[in-house]
């Protein structure tokens, strides 16, 4: 079995609210547990970042069922790569919204404090996603 990682961005649709959320990651959550898919959802008003790790076939059967979701558009992958590990192996779906705190990363890894997952490469949108990992993890332990 491979594993791989995929990193995708897309816009949230208009009307998007708080119980959208909730179900995404809930189902999510569920899903990702039955299927041996780990990874890093991060959310603004505006955008989806999402980082998925698994096997080859699991993260690809996900992505598609994202691409056919109508809470976003504008899915667009940044990053797709065979890993010889996970990263995210102890979350079925770890969840960071914006606020203050990502606010230095998001400046670190783009041009701006402002959350556009667009306006990053892969390899930004990856950094960034363990940088906020990381940064999770310390405040935990």
């Amino acid at each position: 079995m491979f594993l791989v990682r995929l990193i995708y961005a897309s816009k949230i649709t208009d009307g998007f609210g708080p119980k959208d959320i909730e179900n995404i990651l809930q189902s999510a959550r569920t899903y990702n547990v039955k299927t041996h898919v780990t990874g890093m959802l991060c959310f603004s008003n505006k955008y989806f970042l999402q980082c998925l790790d698994g096997s080859r076939t699991a993260v690809n059967n996900t992505y598609q069922q994202i691409l056919n979701d109508k809470r976003h558009h504008n899915v667009i992958m940044l990053n797709y790569t065979q890993i010889p590990e996970r990263e995210f192996e102890k979350w079925s779906m770890g969840y960071v919204p914006q606020s203050r705190v990502t606010e230095s990363l998001n400046l670190k890894f783009s041009g701006s404090v402002d959350f556009n997952p667009f306006k990053m490469s892969g390899e930004s949108a990856h950094l960034l996603m363990l940088a906020l990992k990381d940064s999770i993890t310390g405040a935990i332990s």
